[in-house]
């Protein structure tokens, strides 16, 4: 049994009419962390857009080496530079040319980026986080959808980061206090008779 399931006391199911979904980061940069759950996020994305919950991508990109925050310091040298492959989105994400792009230049897809604003102008109440870096991106836009007031479910198996170790601890930080925790199976149950 996974660590994180005894912290996952708290059950929903998301609400196809006030939800959408967060693609964290799937860009080439972070390719060989995706890489393995790139299956169960493109099943996350067609679950959600069979239930017509509306996808929003995020891609995380600096302007310039001069155009960065504190993460410069956290992260010596491993910028990701505006119009470099490592900036793009990975091919075959499961990407629609309708579904929109959120650029972002540190971890919180909140921050500067009018997230919030688009969110609450599609109606959007919830929110399903997936992509990468789960401890990092992900948990924090995590956190700041919850104190934003938004209903937030993270996916277990559509968000993956360096070890299993720092996965497994956003997950249990999740489940305590911040989100229902879900996965490609409880979507699909959950999705199951919506026409």
């Amino acid at each position: 049994m996974a660590s994180y399931l005894k912290y996952a006391t708290r059950r929903r199911n998301p609400n196809p009419s006030s939800a959408a979904l967060l693609v964290i980061d799937i860009q080439n940069h972070f390719a060989t962390v995706a890489a393995p759950i790139l299956p169960s996020l493109r099943m996350t994305i067609d679950l959600c857009r069979s239930a017509s919950i509306p996808i929003l991508f995020t891609r995380h990109r600096y302007r310039s080496p001069a155009d960065h925050s504190i993460l410069a310091e956290w992260w010596p040298g491993d910028l990701i530079l505006d119009g470099t492959a490592a900036a793009e989105l990975l091919s075959g994400n499961g990407r629609q040319p309708d579904d929109r792009v959120i650029e972002k230049d540190t971890y919180s897809a909140f921050r500067g980026t009018g997230l919030e604003e688009t969110l609450k102008e599609m109606g959007v109440e919830e929110v399903i986080v997936s992509g990468v870096m789960t401890n990092l991106c992900c948990e924090t836009t995590a956190r700041e959808a919850f104190v934003r007031g938004f209903r937030v479910f993270f996916s277990t198996d559509a968000t993956a980061t360096s070890n299993n170790e720092l996965h497994e601890a956003t997950l249990k930080n999740m489940a305590y206090g911040f989100a229902y925790l879900v996965d490609c199976k409880s979507l699909e149950m959950a999705f199951a008779n919506i026409k």
